[in-house]
């Protein structure tokens, strides 16, 4: 297994969207070793494929400590009910956390990494945490979900620190996204 480096906003790979997975072998399940290396050592709770660099539709996460480990292959959400919102931040975008609404309950249907079908229902932080790597595979960051007033904020934060300028960081709870 290996720490693979994680890309930062606005690395280009972070916009495009993830190609299916044809067939789960074993570069698919290195990868998600890999993933899950990644992921524990950053530390965070979840991580998609596009944020080390891979257009794959791959995502893991562990949304509690108590939780084991899971691994998502070619995910597709089938259905989302309800609505919550609360503080997400990203290992790509480090050190900044805004509130963004989301589904509160979903199923989503996967390829386990024995290339086996299954779903799996989630409900409040895990919905959360399934919801912001699927967009990941979309190309879709959580500042794109953001009140847009926000998101004015967040890009300024963002293109003051790739100036190398020090820009004050928004006061709000992180997460570990």
């Amino acid at each position: 297994m290996a720490i693979l480096p994680i890309r930062i906003y606005p690395d280009p790979v972070l916009r495009e969207p993830a190609a299916v997975v044809d067939l789960v072998d074993d570069a698919v399940r290195k990868l998600v070793a890999d993933m899950f290396e990644t992921m524990q050592d950053a530390p965070g709770v979840g991580l998609a494929a596009p944020q080390v660099g891979v257009q794959r539709r791959v995502l893991v996460y562990r949304a509690f400590d108590d939780d084991p480990l899971r691994a998502l292959i070619n995910p597709e959400i089938t259905k989302s009910e309800g609505e919550q919102t609360e503080n997400e931040g990203c290992l790509s975008i480090p050190g900044l956390a805004y509130p963004v609404p989301r589904a509160e309950r979903i199923v989503v249907r996967a390829l386990d990494p024995n290339g086996e079908p299954f779903e799996h229902e989630a409900e409040e932080y895990e919905a959360r945490v399934i919801q912001h790597e699927v967009d990941h595979l979309n190309g879709i960051l959580y500042i794109d979900r953001i009140d847009p007033e926000l998101r004015r904020e967040a890009k300024r934060i963002l293109r003051e620190r790739a100036l190398g300028n020090a820009a004050p960081q928004p006061q709000r709870e992180q997460s570990r996204l």
